[in-house]
């Protein structure tokens, strides 16, 4: 059962690319969850795609995708500080002495 698993994974790292590359997604990557982080780079690049556009409909779209996606990133930023967020594997990436 994967419940009682550790990643492998930094946590530092992890909760680092978060806070920082969040948005397009790098920490998926990094954890191995990469089909997340396909979703999450696509998402900020057609969000800032769509707001280079002059109509207000498609700007709005844009920036529509970008603030689900800045949502996203939170949620699961606040999870890897809790210790809830599990790598690609289906493992904990656990904070440093947290219990299993």
């Amino acid at each position: 059962m994967t419940d009682s698993v550790k990643s492998e994974k930094n946590y530092a790292v992890a909760v680092i690319l978060s806070g920082i590359f969040g948005v397009l997604g790098i920490h998926h990557f990094y954890c191995g969850r990469i089909s997340h982080g396909v979703f999450d780079l696509s998402l900020a690049i057609v969000g800032l795609t769509l707001m280079q556009f002059e109509d207000v409909t498609l700007a709005l779209l844009g920036l529509g995708l970008i603030v689900i996606d800045v949502i996203h990133t939170i949620v699961v930023t606040f999870m890897l500080l809790v210790g809830s967020y599990r790598d690609g594997k289906g493992k904990l990436i656990t904070y440093p002495g947290q219990k299993l």
